[in-house]
């Protein structure tokens, strides 16, 4: 080859693909932006604008509906919801999305999925919150116009849908006068916790996701600079300080753009697992095994003549020792040790040994996921799993602050060699509950 081949040659050599981080709206930013969309649709002046972050699990995953600990953070990346009370029982939606189509309802026409008031597409976490709210008894509820802006990514397993919930709820609390939410900087725990059921009645019978209560829960109770202890047993709660930048970590959230739904049977069939299990040992949820009986437990299951035992099993482990790890690490984060040293390498191993759990014996990542993790893990990352329901959706590495840039670069490379679609990454700063801006 010619010298001249070989420069031509180089020009078209593949490029390396730089990783893309997808920015958080401020909510000042958030919030204009729903604002002018309100006007251009509606012409006229919202009540106000209302946001809710995404979220993302630290650890603690599909513990929340066997009554476990999760440990979430809200995310800088929130849903911003324009709204304006009607005085009539008519919804008028629009997103930024499609700009263009407007959703009109009627609040007294709206019902669970597989009724006639049954309600299709993103609609159904809005209006279902209003249903879900009258129907636990908060008070009525006015008709309303919405605009919604939101820069949580969908499908990415970071609760975009919780994010609209909350949002909405919080609006409604305020126009509708149902005095639960409190503000950001007062918040009323007691009221957020009942905001936090009607939004999971939402999403599980209006919208169709048989979700536990872990996003809704980070969503509007969690605080900036902390992580919550989320027990979802009796939904009590305790803040955890989770400031990895004061140490010089980060957590880097990988979004595989592997888009993953929880209404597609995968996550129900689970949950189902997990409800079987516990009716076959005699407890009312898998929280309630005692780890030091998990064996015997597990044997039960396995000589228990059901044809999927060997599920029950791996289901039933992950469980139980998924709380096990989330205790474990809370306890490592609330003992004030500095993150450094075997300290760190305790909270790493915990992070890897939940998503080979998650792996193995829930089988719910896939090769996205285990591609971010592996690759992670390999650029010198501390640890990485997997975070949310999975089936998609995203991955969590803790990685030294200066070395983000490097860790991203190696998982889209990685991505790039197994002929997987390039990632997104987002910064997990943990940050502020829902709440209005002003």
């Amino acid at each position: 080859m010619s010298a001249s081949q070989s420069s031509q040659s180089s020009q078209f050599a593949k490029q390396p693909v730089a990783p893309v981080f997808t920015p958080a709206l401020s909510p000042a930013e958030g919030s204009r932006a729903a604002a002018t969309l309100f006007r251009e649709v509606f012409a006229a002046e919202p009540d106000g604008v209302w946001y809710a972050p995404g979220r993302v699990n630290i650890i603690g995953e599909h513990t929340d509906y066997n009554g476990g600990l999760a440990l979430p953070i809200a995310l800088p990346h929130r849903a911003h919801l324009a709204l304006r009370r009607r005085e009539d029982r008519t919804v008028r939606l629009v997103s930024s999305r499609d700009p263009g189509a407007v959703e009109v309802l009627d609040l007294d026409a709206v019902g669970p999925v597989g009724t006639p008031g049954e309600v299709s597409g993103w609609a159904a976490y809005v209006v279902g919150v209003a249903w879900a709210l009258e129907h636990d008894g908060a008070g009525t509820v006015p008709g309303f116009d919405a605009a919604l802006v939101s820069c949580v990514p969908l499908g990415g397993g970071l609760s975009s849908s919780a994010a609209l919930e909350a949002s909405t709820a919080v609006a409604l609390d305020e126009v509708g006068a149902l005095g639960l939410a409190g503000t950001v900087e007062e918040p009323d725990d007691a009221g957020r916790a009942r905001l936090v059921t009607s939004c999971v009645r939402a999403e599980n019978e209006v919208a169709g996701a048989p979700t536990g209560g872990m996003d809704q829960s980070a969503s509007l109770r969690c605080r900036a600079g902390h992580a919550l202890e989320l027990d979802c047993r009796d939904g009590s709660v305790r803040h955890v300080p989770f400031d990895l930048a004061s140490q010089g970590l980060s957590l880097l959230v990988i979004d595989t753009r592997a888009e993953h739904s929880l209404t597609d049977g995968q996550y129900g069939a689970r949950r189902a697992s997990c409800e079987k299990a516990a009716r076959i040992l005699g407890v009312d949820l898998l929280a309630d095994l005692d780890p030091s009986d998990l064996a015997t437990a597990l044997a039960r299951l396995a000589d228990s003549a059901e044809p999927d035992a060997v599920e029950l099993v791996k289901r039933t482990r992950h469980v139980v020792t998924e709380i096990e790890r989330t205790r474990a690490l809370t306890r490592i984060l609330t003992s004030g040790q500095p993150l450094t040293g075997e300290v760190l390498e305790r909270v790493g191993g915990l992070l890897d040994a939940s998503h080979e759990s998650l792996r193995v014996d829930y089988e719910c990542t896939g090769v996205e996921l285990d591609t971010a993790v592996e690759a992670a893990r390999a650029a010198g990352a501390h640890g990485a799993r997997m975070t949310g329901g999975g089936f998609g959706g995203s991955a969590i590495a803790l990685v030294d602050s200066q070395d983000v840039e490097a860790v991203a670069e190696a998982v889209v490379a990685a991505y790039d060699r197994t002929g997987l679609r390039a990632p997104a990454f987002l910064d997990a700063t943990p940050s502020a509950p829902a709440g209005r801006l002003g």
